[in-house]
């Protein structure tokens, strides 16, 4: 059984994170202390590890909650669940590629710079060297 503290530091989370996760219902069956200090044992840690996992996929908590709900109805939501994960692929996808050109937009960027450092070309990134009359498009 491990505590907030131990768990938090298995999953390289901080221990008010964990606590938000049980807190909003996404550790069904959360074991507790005499204390009603949070206890966890390997399902637990299964159910925080999938949690983790989709909020880190963009899902939100709202989201995460429905889908555990889902899971612990049974066998019959798989279709739903397979649907969420689609969703949810196709977000992860679309994030990808603005991602990837962004990083095409910023290599082109560095390029640019580099050319100016080697005097291939003037700096015609500053607007303070900018004339009326000459304005450039930005790079």
């Amino acid at each position: 059984m491990y505590t907030v503290k131990g768990v938090a530091k298995l999953l390289d989370m901080t221990e008010h994170t964990v606590r938000f996760y049980t807190d909003k219902g996404l550790v069904p069956n959360l074991k507790r202390d005499k204390n009603n200090n949070r206890l966890f044992d390997e399902d637990s840690i299964r159910w925080l590890v999938g949690a983790k996992n989709l909020k880190k996929c963009g899902m939100s908590m709202e989201e995460i909650k429905d889908y555990v709900d889902l899971c612990l109805e049974g066998d019959s939501t798989i279709p739903e669940r397979y649907k969420i994960i689609l969703k949810q692929k196709e977000a992860a996808l679309t994030e990808l590629a603005e991602a990837k050109e962004r990083a095409a937009f910023m290599e082109k960027k560095a390029q640019h710079y580099l050319d100016i450092l080697n005097q291939k070309i003037p700096d015609n990134t500053n607007p303070a060297k900018w004339k009326k009359d000459n304005m450039p498009v930005a790079h």
